[in-house]
C-alpha cells in the first residue's frame, strides 16, 4: 500500500506550489474489567490517508480512508477545490517557509512493544488490580481500564519531506467508589483523568499497581467520615495530578496563538492574553518556568515532528514568570510574528493540523515534599481532579478535588472531602510561592478542540505547587 501511496504522490506532487501526503494507521485496544468482572473488551483499526495542499498562498485539505488510486485522486481532487476557493478571499497568504523539509524518524521509548502484549495479559492485570481495589463491602465501584494504542505515521511532501513516526500509548486509570449511610465518595489514580504514557508492555507490572489500588480503596472509605472542606482563604498545595489540569486550563488552552488570533471563538472560546502580551505580561512569580517540551521520552504527546514537518524542540513559554512565546504553529506565527513551537497537530488523518500544546511541563523548585509542608502554618493540600469549570476567556476558574489534608503549623492534619478552590489566572500563578523538586509526568487522551472537533493527546509534567491565599471552599 505504502509503495502505491508514493508512486501516487510522484504523479501529482508537482500540481500545486506545494503537496504533502499523510497516512495515518491507529490500532486500539480497549478494556475495563468492573468490581473483577469484564466490562469491556474492544480492538479497533483506523486507517486514511490526508492530502494537504498549498496553491496561491493558501492550504487546503483532502481525506480518504479509500487507499486506491480512486479513493486518492478524489480526495486529491478535493484538496483542490477547497484550496482554490478559500484563496479567492485568504486570511494570509503563506509561503514555502511554513513547510519546511525534513527528514527521519521516531518510535515511542519501550522496552517491549506493545504488539507483543495479548489481550489475555492485559485482561489479567487488570481482574486483578480491580479485584484488589475492592478491599471491602464499602467498596461499591471497583474499576480498571486501558487503552493500548499502537500509532504509525508517514509523511511526504513535495519539499522533500520523508518521515514516519511510530507510537506506542498505554492510557490507563484505577477508580474505587465507597458508600456507607447514604454518602458517597470517589478515589481514582491521576484524578480519573488516567495514566498516559508513551510505553511498552513493560507497563503492566501488576506489583507496582495493586500497591496503588489498596491506597486509593482506602482513601475512598477514609472519606466517607470525613469532614466537608472548610471554606475560607488559605494556603494551597496542589498534587502534580490536580496541577496537570492547572497547568492545562489556565496556561495551555490560552497560549494558543489560534485562539488568541480569535479563529477558536465560536466553539472553543478565545483567551485573555493579548498579542502584546508577548514578553512583557508577568504571568506567574518568578519561580514560574513553563516549557514546551516534545523531546521528553514517555511523556503522552513527544514527537520528533509536528504534523506539517516542523522540528520538534523544547522551548520557554513563560521565564522567570514572564510570557515569552506562545503555542502557535507556523502559520500562525506568519501570521503574527510572534514566536512560537512545533505544535500543528491533529486527531488522525480525518482532522485537519490546528494549533494545540503537546507537552507542557512546569518546572520543579527544590523543595522536598516535607519542607513545602513545614512552611504552611494554616493550609490545605489537594489531590486529584473531579471536576473544572473556566470561562471562555480562561481567565476566571474553580477545580473541585477528590482528597484533601488540612496542614497546621506545618504538619498534615484531619482528611476533607469535596475539597474545591477558585482563583483568576493571572493573580493565581503570581501567588506560586513554593515547587518541590521532583515533577511527576502525567497527562490526558481527552482534549478537545476545533470544527470539525478534535480530541488530541496531552502531557504535562509538575511538581507540587504552593500557592498563597487562595479561596478554598467544600460542598
Amino acid at each position: 500500500m505504502q509503495t502505491q501511496i508514493e508512486n501516487l504522490f510522484k504523479s501529482l506532487k508537482n500540481e500545486a506550489d506545494f503537496v504533502a501526503f499523510k497516512t495515518v494507521t491507529e490500532k486500539t485496544r480497549d478494556l475495563s474489567v468492573r468490581n473483577g468482572k469484564p466490562d469491556d473488551i474492544s480492538t479497533s483499526i483506523d486507517s486514511g490517508l490526508t492530502i494537504e495542499m498549498m496553491k496561491d498562498g493558501h492550504i487546503g485539505y483532502g481525506a480518504t480512508c479509500e487507499i486506491t488510486e480512486a479513493g486518492i485522486k478524489r480526495a486529491f481532487a478535493q484538496a483542490k477545490a477547497m484550496t482554490e476557493a478559500s484563496s479567492r478571499i485568504p486570511v494570509h497568504r503563506f509561503d514555502l517557509s511554513v513547510r519546511p523539509k525534513s527528514n527521519g524518524s521516531y518510535t515511542s521509548r519501550r522496552q517491549k512493544a506493545l504488539d507483543q502484549i495479548s489481550i489475555s495479559e492485559i485482561y489479567d492485570f487488570l481482574k486483578q488490580t480491580s479485584s484488589k481495589l475492592k478491599v471491602n463491602e464499602k467498596i461499591i465501584s471497583a474499576v480498571s481500564d486501558a487503552m493500548v494504542i499502537e500509532t504509525e505515521q508517514n509523511y511526504l511532501s513535495s519539499t522533500g519531506s520523508s518521515f514516519e513516526q511510530n507510537f506506542n500509548i498505554v492510557v490507563s486509570s484505577f477508580s474505587a467508589t465507597a458508600q456507607d449511610n447514604g454518602e458517597s465518595q470517589t478515589r481514582s489514580f491521576h484524578g480519573g483523568r488516567g495514566n498516559c504514557q508513551q510505553i511498552g508492555a513493560e507497563y503492566f507490572d501488576v506489583s507496582r499497581a495493586l500497591h496503588e489500588c489498596e491506597i486509593l480503596s482506602r482513601e475512598a472509605i477514609e472519606l466517607l467520615t470525613a469532614e466537608n472542606c472548610p471554606s475560607d482563604t488559605r494556603d494551597l498545595i496542589l498534587s502534580p495530578d490536580q496541577m496537570l489540569l492547572q497547568i492545562h486550563e489556565s496556561i495551555g488552552h490560552p497560549l494558543e496563538l489560534d485562539r488568541i488570533l480569535g479563529d477558536e471563538r465560536n466553539f472553543a472560546g478565545w483567551s485573555f492574553v493579548q498579542q502584546s502580551d508577548f514578553g512583557k505580561l508577568k504571568y506567574g512569580s518568578d519561580m514560574m518556568n513553563v516549557v514546551f517540551d516534545p523531546t521528553v521520552p514517555n511523556e503522552m504527546a513527544s514527537y520528533k515532528f509536528d504534523e506539517v514537518g516542523n522540528p520538534a524542540e523544547k522551548k520557554y513559554l513563560i521565564k522567570d514568570g514572564v510570557l515569552l512565546a506562545a503555542l502557535g504553529s507556523l502559520e500562525s506565527q506568519a501570521r503574527t510574528q510572534i514566536s512560537g513551537v512545533a505544535n500543528s497537530r491533529s486527531s488522525s488523518w480525518n482532522r485537519a493540523p490546528i494549533d494545540r500544546m503537546a507537552n507542557i511541563n512546569l518546572e520543579g523548585g527544590d523543595l522536598t515534599l516535607d519542607q513545602m509542608i513545614s512552611k504552611v502554618e494554616n493550609g490545605i493540600i489537594m489531590f486529584a481532579n473531579r471536576s473544572w469549570s473556566i470561562d471562555d476567556y480562561r481567565r476566571k476558574f474553580q477545580f473541585g478535588c477528590e482528597y484533601a489534608k488540612e496542614i497546621k503549623n506545618g504538619k498534615l492534619g484531619q482528611t476533607f472531602k469535596n475539597p474545591n478552590y477558585r482563583g483568576v489566572t493571572v493573580p493565581f500563578w503570581n501567588s506560586l510561592a513554593g515547587l518541590t523538586n521532583q515533577p511527576e509526568t502525567y497527562g490526558s487522551p481527552y482534549c478537545g478542540k476545533g470544527e470539525p472537533s478534535q480530541i488530541i493527546r496531552v502531557g504535562h509534567s509538575s511538581p507540587y505547587a504552593l500557592f498563597k491565599n487562595i479561596e478554598v471552599f467544600g460542598g
